[in-house]
């Protein structure tokens, strides 16, 4: 499903520009971009309190999060078993990767609010596959999944069988972050 044909993001776009929850956005946004600025990790995150939008999400959201990814980090692949994820970018630039029918598809998005949406967004299914790679600055991004945030899963390929069936490993965000 793309981000031109997935209806749950005309709705988290509505919610995600509007005016309270823009603002309140660009604070945890700019707490996250601290907290990566401190650390050796190649990205940072929080989750956001479904409460702070109004009117509420669609009830297939059950979490959001904001990420940021530091400039020239490439993440390797990873993939949500138990979510299908959204994400808007909302500062810098990079490329999501899906793995899709076998192979890698590139999927370049920008912060500009006035950019097609296909551009800005991306929807990834439930169980794909994907990787970011990140430009010459931080890229900040707000996610939605489906899954409350303490359920979150994150799962990456151990060794190069991984993505066609062979060992992963499996993580919550939500005791990391």
């Amino acid at each position: 499903m793309s981000a031109t044909t997935d209806p749950a993001i005309i709705v988290l776009e509505a919610a995600a520009r509007s005016g309270a929850v823009s603002t309140y956005v660009a604070g945890v946004l700019e707490g996250v971009e601290r907290e990566l600025a401190g650390a050796g990790t190649s990205m940072a995150w929080e989750s956001i309190p479904l409460t702070v939008f109004d009117p509420p999400l669609p009830e297939v959201i059950k979490s959001c999060w904001v990420f940021v990814i530091r400039a020239g980090a490439e993440t390797g692949a990873e993939r949500h078993p138990n979510s299908h994820q959204r994400s808007l970018s909302l500062t810098g630039c990079g490329e999501f990767q899906l793995r899709e029918r076998g192979r890698w598809t590139a999927y370049p998005l920008v912060s500009d609010p006035r950019a097609p949406r296909v551009r800005r967004w991306v929807s990834i299914p439930q169980g794909t596959w994907h990787r970011l790679f990140v430009g010459g600055g931080n890229w900040g991004m707000l996610s939605f999944h489906t899954v409350a945030a303490e359920e979150l899963v994150e799962e990456r390929p151990i060794g190069p069988d991984g993505l066609d069936g062979g060992p992963t490993e499996r993580h919550r965000y939500q005791a990391e972050g």
